[in-house]
């Protein structure tokens, strides 16, 4: 098998023009976060985050904004598009209720509904304002709600600079998370978004966004925390255990092309009981459910394990309800995010702001500042994560939005890496050639797409990726895939570029280790290690024509500490033992599916 492999510094070629023009070769990179809450959700206000929709958006243009733990946030460059995202279920009813001039202020327990809290005081009234807002889901008050978040999203939409997305959270937990985040594709809005209120069944959800469609409104919904659904996530059954069909697969695709792989609340791409032969399927996994101590079932729950259900049942059923795409997210809680191990700020308010809080450093068990077992453990597993990100054609929502439906997306774990594949038969071989990027779009498809299979020939996969300048140096280069053979689900990790110009070893499918280290004494990392660029044209050793499949990339940093490390660093203690010290930053391409021909 011939492997061609480049570490090229600063490659223009596949980085992209910033000048939008019609050849899908001038698309360029764009970060953004589509999962983000304001004080108008009823858990953030109970973490007392007071920073609004407006707020949020200035954040994302680079503005600083007010954590509730006592300090600003501020990011270090500005993100390229943006959407609120606050449940859809009680919207804005505590905001209303701490607002002596607004009605809902009066109604019974509205008085323990106060605007400022201590940490103590903010645990203990949690539950009670939980209680307050399902007791009183006024559907006025969360009318207005959506209206403001809507206004924001309007006022801040900025072609070119920030492209904001009208959007919302279903919130469903039916043995398992089964949140949906909402995103419209323009200015148009139904009066009051659809949520666990109206229905739990995602179903359900999907039959309104049908209907929205018929009304000239344009939306998607993207399934998050899918490793916290207890396996309902990705069943082989409807809702309501009825046997999947072909006008299901057609129904769930149409209305959600696009998973979260990573955010906060941990990485849903493998398990390492699903991948037992993959050495970085740990990563950032949580265990539990959300909110819970239950543990969630892996299988079900991981976007691979659904990648090799969806190829199983196309070859026994023929269709597909599991062809995604790949995005990222923060599902921060305090109306943004920061996305850096070095400087990360918690994802719930008062309740992780700080590492007293979050378990990373260790407290005086009679304190008052001790946080409950839970939160020592539990929020330790939290994750530093992530991005989505498309290649477009410009930023505005019209070019966004199309690259949501074509799947020409992926995700990273916070870091702006940069990620491109392509496959096909009639992918270049010269890798320095000047027109190697329109040439891979008019000899094969890109992330997202289908490839059909020749009788005859071996197709290629072309990989790059770009570290983040700000970022630690790539380390490797991947391609994961899924396939099946016979009645067996299979995966196989290939190593297909390696950085300092070591090889890939032929029998192993691995790179050899670069030596990059990290001094857990600073934080500190190698110098002179790992690559900037990475790029390879890639053929499938164990290719066979007659065999459906699905390939995506993977591209991994050199190792860096992990936050939790950080925290205990700047507090001169030792981290903590059961956490991970370091991690290696990552990629994720949307896949591309190989289907037999007939």
């Amino acid at each position: 098998m011939a492997r061609r492999i480049l570490v090229l510094i600063g490659l223009a070629i596949l980085n992209t023009s910033l000048v939008a023009e019609d050849q899908p070769s001038n698309r360029q990179a764009l970060f953004g976060d589509l999962h983000v809450h304001t004080r108008l959700s009823f858990d953030a206000w109970g973490f007392g985050v007071r920073t609004s929709p407006d707020d949020a958006y200035r954040f994302a243009k680079g503005e600083a904004i007010d954590h509730p733990s006592g300090y600003t946030i501020q990011l270090d460059r500005p993100l390229d598009f943006y959407a609120v995202t606050d449940h859809g279920m009680y919207l804005g009813v505590l905001d209303a209720a701490a607002n002596p001039d607004h009605p809902m202020s009066q109604r019974e327990g509205a008085e323990n509904i106060k605007v400022e809290m201590s940490y103590i005081e903010r645990r203990q009234t949690y539950g009670e304002n939980f209680a307050f807002a399902r007791e009183n889901p006024d559907e006025e008050v969360q009318k207005s709600a959506w209206r403001r978040i809507i206004d924001a999203a309007e006022q801040h939409n900025d072609p070119g600079k920030l492209t904001t997305f009208i959007a919302y959270e279903f919130t469903s937990s039916i043995g398992g998370n089964l949140h949906r985040n909402v995103i419209f594709a323009g200015s148009n809005a139904p009066e009051k978004p659809f949520s666990r209120l109206d229905s739990p069944n995602p179903e359900d959800l999907w039959r309104w966004m049908d209907e929205q469609r018929g009304s000239g409104i344009e939306l998607i919904a993207i399934p998050h925390n899918a490793n916290k659904s207890n396996g309902r996530m990705f069943e082989t059954t409807t809702f309501d255990g009825e046997p999947l069909t072909a006008e299901y697969a057609d129904f769930r695709m149409r209305n959600e092309p696009l998973v979260e792989v990573t955010q906060v609340k941990g990485t849903s791409e493998t398990h390492p009981f699903l991948s037992p032969e993959d050495e970085w399927a740990g990563f950032e996994i949580t265990y539990y459910r959300v909110a819970s101590w239950l543990l969630s079932q892996p299988s079900g729950s991981y976007v691979r394990d659904a990648y090799k259900k969806g190829l199983a049942m196309q070859n026994d059923y023929g269709f597909n309800p599991y062809r995604f795409g790949l995005v990222g997210a923060s599902d921060s809680h305090n109306a943004g995010f920061l996305f850096e191990e070095e400087n990360y700020i918690g994802k719930i308010g008062q309740f992780d702001g700080l590492p007293v809080h979050r378990g990373s450093v260790p407290v005086t068990p009679a304190s008052d500042e001790a946080p409950a077992a839970y939160a020592r453990n539990y929020f330790g597993r939290w994750s530093s994560a992530g991005l989505a990100a498309v290649w477009a054609e410009e930023n505005t929502r019209e070019s966004i939005f199309s690259a949501f439906r074509r799947k020409e997306t992926f995700a990273t774990s916070g870091p702006r890496i940069r990620v491109r594949l392509f496959a096909g038969y009639g992918l270049p071989e010269d890798l320095n050639s000047p027109d190697l990027l329109d040439d891979a779009y008019e000899g094969g498809v890109p992330m997202g797409g289908d490839l059909a299979l020749r009788e005859e020939g071996v197709p290629s996969l072309l990989a790059w990726a770009a570290a983040d300048p700000r970022g630690a140096p790539l380390a490797r280069l991947q391609i994961v895939k899924v396939w099946v053979e016979g009645n067996d689900q299979k995966e196989a990790v290939y190593d297909v570029a390696c950085s300092d110009g070591l090889e890939v070893d032929a029998e192993t499918n691995r790179c050899p280790e670069n030596g990059a280290e990290v001094n857990l004494e600073d934080c500190s990392i190698t110098e002179g290690v790992g690559a900037a660029t990475l790029l390879t044209r890639w053929e499938d050793p164990d290719f066979a024509n007659d065999q459906r499949a699905a390939y995506y990339l993977r591209a991994l940093e050199n190792p860096t500490c992990r936050w939790s490390t950080w925290d205990a660093i700047r507090a001169d203690v030792s981290p903590r033992p059961d956490l991970p010290r370091t991690l290696s930053e990552r990629a994720w391409s949307s896949p591309i599916w190989f289907e037999p021909s007939d």
